[in-house]
């Protein structure tokens, strides 16, 4: 059997408004959306997504399952994505190379030390 991943659902209370956050943060596009499911992806024909689901609850507790990225410049991406509305959370990391964000759903997910050093 051959499988392709296809996406990561993040469910969300306002999947339009997050999914556009995520779109800007990553230089991404929008591939389908409705009032209550958006899909973003580096490209409409590249494959995996983020496809944000509308869940009314609200997120509760640390998250399961956070994305990482690594840039070029950890510090300036720290800055430009809490300049979009990121913020700093602490979930018992400790001192690390990286930085952990979160969206504003409160989504967390990292920012690895950057390629050159």
């Amino acid at each position: 059997m051959t499988v392709q991943w296809e996406q990561v659902v993040v469910h969300s209370t306002d999947p339009v408004g997050l999914a556009n956050w995520w779109a800007e943060a990553l230089g991404w596009v929008v591939t389908y959306s409705s009032n209550d499911e958006v899909e973003i992806r580096r490209s409409s024909d590249v494959l995996p997504g983020l496809d944000f689901v509308r869940l009314d609850e609200p997120k509760q507790g640390k998250s399961r399952l956070h994305l990482d990225f690594r840039p070029d410049d950890r510090d300036t991406e720290v800055a430009r994505l809490v300049a979009l509305g990121a913020q700093h959370v602490d979930i018992g990391q400790g001192e690390q190379s990286w930085v952990v964000l979160a969206d504003p759903e409160g989504n967390e997910f990292c920012v690895l030390s950057s390629r050159r050093e």
